[in-house]
């Protein structure tokens, strides 16, 4: 497996969002909420549009999946509601369903997406399905998120693990209490 690196640069995510939501809804989707909830690509292949919206149209503040609440933030109602308005689509839908079937897209798929838009945004670092959940991650920590809560939410052994994970190493942590 190849290792690949969270997207550190906010202009770079814009970027790619742009450049997903032009090119398909479905794929803007899976990017925002891959960033936004550090859910792993299993994970967010296998949701059912049921699991984030009710029968109303209504999208839920909070995902429950694998034994975690994941709280839907503005971004990712937002792309859901974009996704939902552009498809044709029943409650019972896979979320990331292909076109050919009633199945969910495959991780080479989304690999696909997601390594091509990169592309697409002039990033030549490595990037794959796991950027998502680094990207993160690794966002998560920088905005004052303790590593303890994300290693939680990515079942890691130590904060060590989740520091490697994220791209980040002890010279890279900063306290700064600022009083």
């Amino acid at each position: 497996m190849e290792y690949v690196n969270p997207i550190k640069n906010i202009d770079e995510i814009q970027l790619i969002k742009e450049i997903l939501k032009k090119q398909s809804s479905r794929d803007f989707v899976l990017f925002v909420l891959g960033i936004n909830t550090g859910l792993k690509i299993n994970t967010l292949l296998s949701l059912k549009i049921n699991q984030l919206v009710d029968e109303s149209g209504t999208i839920f503040s909070f995902l429950h999946v694998d034994n975690q609440t994941i709280y839907l933030n503005d971004q990712v109602k937002s792309a859901l509601t974009f996704h939902l308005n552009q498809n044709k689509t029943t409650i019972d839908d896979y979320l990331f369903k292909s076109p050919k079937s009633e199945l969910p897209i495959s991780r080479q798929q989304a690999y696909r997406v997601i390594h091509d838009a990169a592309r697409k945004a002039g990033i030549d670092d490595q990037i794959g399905t796991h950027t998502l959940r680094k990207t993160f991650g690794y966002h998560a920590y920088i905005k004052g998120i303790a590593i303890s809560l994300i290693q939680a939410r990515f079942h890691h052994a130590s904060p060590s693990e989740t520091f490697r994970y994220i791209g980040m190493d002890a010279t890279d942590q900063k306290i700064d209490v600022n009083l």
